[in-house]
């Protein structure tokens, strides 16, 4: 599903922990460091997409997180151009995204990156809500420090 503009509309959640922490996951097999995200099937609302693809890549239910907020509006990044695949889609330039704020309620043994069929990570950590983005693909970071920047709101409500 993409709409007029070429974007594949897209959820990112950010997981803070008690330590005002965030986890990170490390892509398989590279060195790219990511919160998990997934684009939003026909017909499902952005809560139903956030809590789906929250279980497909770290193993975490509705019982193991709170929303704690979300951005306003949707933020896009573009994909470059030798990363798009070839496959009728040409119009797509990227994703817009809804980015979540979830307060982890649940234990670290809870995470688990194998709980689909091809796991998106292999790793993950817990670090500083502003630690560096430099882990992450270059294409990603301004959309990162956006989404960080409008959900630090949030932090002093915890």
């Amino acid at each position: 599903m993409i709409d007029q503009e070429g974007y594949r509309p897209n959820v990112a959640i950010v997981i803070l922990n008690d330590n005002n922490k965030v986890l990170w996951a490390k892509r398989v097999a590279e060195d790219a460091w990511q919160f998990p995200q997934g684009g939003i099937d026909e017909g499902e609302s952005l809560e139903e997409a956030m809590y789906r693809e929250l279980m497909e890549e770290v193993g975490l239910s509705r019982d193991h997180v709170e929303v704690i907020g979300k951005t306003k509006n949707w933020l896009r990044y573009d994909v470059p151009k030798q990363w798009i695949r070839r496959d009728g889609y040409s119009r797509y330039k990227g994703q817009k995204q809804i980015w979540f704020l979830l307060k982890f309620t649940g234990k670290d043994s809870d995470i688990i990156l194998n709980n689909s069929e091809k796991p998106e990570f292999d790793s993950w950590r817990w670090d500083d809500f502003w630690s560096s983005l430099d882990k992450v693909i270059d294409f990603k970071r301004e959309v990162y420090e956006k989404a960080l920047s409008e959900l630090s709101i949030y932090l002093r409500k915890n």
